[in-house]
């Protein structure tokens, strides 16, 4: 059996477009009402485009007064809090036999940290004072010989000079004995000579039987007399010749022995006087080697140079040290400052003296502060292993630079400040 569409239709509960239209023309009024909430929904609010337009000035002058008071600052996340780190370590060998402080314990300078056995050091201290006191004494036995080989060369050349006086008076009595013998030799010849002329006068007369033989003999006897008289006389010049050359000798002798005592008083004097020095030398070695035992004794005890916290602790009971061995390490808290690492590109408006606003992570809190120095070389340059551009593999890295940056004195918190601590530095360059 056929069924019509609009039959269909409505059971199924769609409407045709007939009976739309029939419905529009039954309901006028509620069609009116439809078209306006249509009209309504499709028409946007009147104040809408004004808030888009205020929405968007505010967005441009916060972007602006942002981008404004940005140019101000320069600041980095690569920076900590940086300081002194001290290494205590041990300056002579020996073995541990105390500890006195723990990892963070403070600690105060000359404060006693570590002892080491002190008994080896002891034993130098008595060792070198025994070769101090033997050198003193030697310097105490040798001192005296200078003044007496002054003594002793004094009296030398005053008995030099003595015998030299005593042999020129020698030579001037054999020179005068020898004189005379020279007088007695001329005068026995010059009586030898009558006594011969007296022989030869009264031989012929003896020939002549005119004088008695007994008169002419006694005068040969005389002549004879004579001519012996000059032998010995001139046996005797020769002996006291040979004296005079014997005392000229003797006198010789004396003056270069006055003259060797005379050369070698100063040079006895500066021997002995070498000997004294070389003992006092080995008395100030000597000495040396006491303060140095002495030093090494005191090292024994390892104490605090600085006012700080120990870091770290290496050294245990019964270990054996030898010198230069990091034992300890101390950081000293009271002179911190900031190692920001800066771009290169950052660092063209940074300069010494611009105040700083420091933000540490720790602690929560912001610090003032104020640019202490520049860097003079990037941190790669300065690195144990430094880029060589050279070999030909280059990559340009933007490099960074470390600044100092020094905290204001008297703020409330320093304190709680320690070395490594991360911080956020914001530096105000305009």
């Amino acid at each position: 059996m056929p069924v019509e569409r609009g039959t269909e239709n409505r059971g199924q509960g769609i409407e045709t477009p007939e009976e739309e239209r029939e419905l529009k023309q039954e309901h006028p009024e509620d069609e009116a009402n439809k078209t306006q909430e249509e009209e309504g929904q499709k028409k946007p609010h009147p104040l809408r485009k004004w808030l888009i337009i205020a929405g968007a000035a505010i967005g441009i002058v916060g972007a602006v007064i942002w981008w404004l008071h940005s140019r101000q600052f320069e600041s980095t996340d690569d920076a900590f809090v940086d300081g002194h780190i001290s290494g205590i370590s041990s300056r002579i060998a020996g073995t541990v036999v105390g500890v006195y402080v723990e990892e963070n314990d403070s600690v105060k300078a000359g404060q006693t940290l570590v002892d080491l056995d002190p008994r080896d050091n002891k034993v130098a201290v008595e060792q070198a004072r025994s070769q101090l006191n033997a050198a003193e004494a030697a310097i105490k036995a040798e001192q005296p010989n200078v003044p007496v080989t002054e003594v002793t060369n004094e009296t030398g050349i005053a008995t030099a000079q003595a015998d030299v006086e005593a042999a020129q008076a020698g030579l001037g009595a054999a020179e005068r004995d020898h004189d005379a013998a020279l007088a007695r030799v001329r005068e026995s010849e010059a009586t030898n000579t009558k006594a011969q002329a007296d022989v030869e006068r009264y031989r012929p007369l003896a020939e002549k039987d005119e004088i008695p033989r007994e008169q002419f003999d006694q005068v040969m006897a005389t002549a004879k007399a004579q001519a012996a008289t000059v032998a010995a006389n001139q046996a005797a010049a020769e002996a006291s010749l040979r004296q005079v050359d014997q005392k000229r000798a003797q006198v010789s002798h004396a003056q270069q022995r006055l003259q060797e005592a005379m050369k070698n008083a100063p040079n006895q004097v500066a021997i002995q006087a070498a000997n004294v020095a070389g003992r006092r030398s080995s008395a100030e070695a000597a000495r040396a080697q006491l303060d140095q035992a002495l030093l090494n004794l005191s090292y024994s005890k390892i104490a605090s140079p600085v006012d700080g916290i120990v870091a770290k602790r290496m050294a245990e009971v019964g270990d054996h040290v030898s010198p230069g061995q990091q034992l300890l390490l101390v950081a000293q808290i009271q002179d911190l400052w900031v190692t920001a690492n800066f771009k290169e590109t950052q660092i063209r408006r940074i300069h010494p003296g611009q105040s700083v606003r420091i933000h540490v992570d720790s602690l929560g809190r912001d610090f003032d502060g104020y640019v202490e120095s520049m860097p003079a070389a990037s941190g790669s340059v300065t690195s144990l292993l430094p880029p060589e551009n050279a070999t030909g593999n280059f990559v340009k890295v933007v490099q960074r630079l470390p600044v100092r940056i020094e905290f204001k004195k008297g703020q409330a918190g320093m304190d709680r400040l320690r070395p490594g601590m991360s911080v956020e530095p914001k530096v105000r360059v305009e």
